[in-house]
């Protein structure tokens, strides 16, 4: 699904799941129809200036599945800073990145099925402070591998641990601007 309530394509949509969201609900951070994991959503209009917009950078962790075994040289590359192009069609240095290789992905989050199925393949840690449009998937291309899989597992210290595919928790406000840090 992508991660909006309303499209003039035919896709899922957020109102599609079966829960009743308060009138005024948006999305922040969204995510591609392409990548998974946690999404905010919010009907506090500040949230996305609060998150996004201020002087503090967040952290954002992605669980990501890359094509094929990846290379000491290659992890060193996505650490220290790799060429993407932007918006605009700029060429943009990433800023060092903490990059991990995770040997098991379903200690991170357990909705990972076997991973047998999918070849050849590796499983990252990646925290960012930014977000790019697509940036995980372009840092990716950049040291020539593709991106099977991304999930999105934390921003700052919200948490999707165990919340199951297409569910939705609620959290109370002051605990929501607690893990946020905003």
């Amino acid at each position: 699904m992508v991660s909006q309530f309303v499209s003039p394509h035919k896709v899922g949509l957020l109102g599609d799941l079966d829960y009743r969201f308060p009138e005024g609900t948006h999305a922040i951070g969204r995510l591609d129809n392409h990548s998974e994991g946690l999404l905010i959503l919010t009907t506090n209009k500040d949230v996305t200036r609060l998150l996004f917009s201020g002087g503090t950078p967040h952290k954002r962790v992605y669980l990501v599945q890359v094509n094929n075994l990846l290379s000491e040289e290659s992890l060193q590359i996505l650490r220290t800073g790799v060429s993407i192009r932007i918006e605009g069609g700029n060429n943009y240095l990433t800023p060092a990145s903490d990059v991990d290789i995770v040997d098991h992905p379903e200690k991170i989050y357990p909705y990972i099925e076997s991973s047998e199925q999918f070849g050849i393949h590796t499983w990252l840690l990646i925290t960012l402070f930014e977000g790019k449009h697509r940036q995980v998937r372009k840092m990716m291309a950049a040291v020539r591998h593709r991106c099977k899989r991304l999930i999105r597992v934390s921003i700052e210290d919200l948490l999707l641990k165990d919340l199951q595919p297409g569910c939705v928790k609620e959290i109370e406000e002051d605990d929501f601007f607690t893990k946020l840090k905003i």
